[in-house]
């Protein structure tokens, strides 16, 4: 079922899934859809889910997600998961086509030096997932010049013209070293994921990106607060009868930025989904957007 859902004028095509929550996407500069919202893997599939424990390939975590209508899933070649991430999509026995997957290459010498590793790694990263292609692929930290980020772009770039991958983008990315893609790639950035939250937006490279018709995706987006900010929070969302996170990822999705929120807790990972029947206030907004 389809249906056009507008909350402050950011018109999309959202589908409701089998009684679910609905879901926005965002067209990227190269005319592929992403998911607004998704959600973060870097402790699934692990013991204890702890970030450095022991891969158990168990996807219950995913599985919980996938039903509740997450189709947007975000992993990376550091997360040590993608295999676990494949697995999960493959249980789900949901077409392949209805999900977006990303992962990211680190800048490690041992993954960068060469033309042949970087080559080597993307090509480990599509094998593990094996899912035929991956949805998007970012460098996930800048290296060390302008010159290098564009060397391993370009490798990237690559892929794109195999239809192994098929968009391209960026994290962590501040405006000078995005200028520098956007002057010289073949195929311009078409995200750029940064840690993004109340108190630390990034509102200057939010808006670059804007700009220059680069999606804005926030990670991290209610990890770092402050107890003061929280209490704003916690607060302000009475009357919506909502949560604090809840509140957060209404702000930002309707400040037009992805958002990929984690919850090993299925209770959680259904409010951080359920933030689509709200409106926050002209005078909330700003509050939020001046936190600092």
């Amino acid at each position: 079922m389809f249906a056009t859902y507008d909350m402050l004028g950011l018109t999309g095509i959202i589908y409701l899934r089998k009684g679910c929550v609905y879901m926005k996407y965002l067209t990227m500069n190269n005319g592929l859809t992403i998911p607004i919202l998704g959600t973060g893997t870097n402790t699934f599939g692990k013991e204890n889910g702890s970030f450095n424990g022991k891969i158990t390939y168990d996807t219950k975590e995913l599985r919980s997600a996938i039903e509740l209508g997450y189709r947007s899933i975000d992993t990376a070649i550091y997360y040590r998961n993608e295999a676990v991430i494949g697995k999960a999509v493959k249980e789900s026995n949901i077409d392949r086509s209805e999900f977006f997957i990303t992962s990211k290459i680190p800048t490690d010498k041992e993954y960068i030096e060469t033309n042949e590793l970087v080559q080597h790694h993307v090509e480990q990263s599509l094998n593990a997932i094996d899912l035929d292609y991956i949805d998007l692929y970012l460098i996930h930290f800048p290296h060390e010049s302008n010159e290098e980020n564009l060397r391993v772009w370009r490798i990237l770039e690559t892929f794109v013209e195999k239809g192994l991958i098929k968009s391209i983008g960026v994290s962590n990315f501040k405006e000078d070293q995005l200028s520098y893609l956007i002057k010289h790639a073949k195929i311009k950035p078409v995200l750029n994921q940064f840690q993004s939250y109340p108190g630390k937006h990034q509102q200057s490279l939010i808006d670059f990106c804007k700009a220059n018709d680069i999606i804005p995706e926030a990670y991290q987006s209610f990890a770092k607060l402050d107890a003061k900010t929280k209490d704003i929070l916690i607060e302000m969302a009475k009357s919506y009868k909502k949560t604090w996170s809840q509140i957060i990822l209404n702000y930002q999705v309707n400040e037009g930025l992805v958002v990929i929120p984690k919850s090993h807790n299925k209770q959680h990972q259904f409010e951080n989904i359920d933030i689509f029947d709200f409106e926050l206030t002209k005078k909330d907004r700003e509050t939020i957007k001046h936190m600092n």
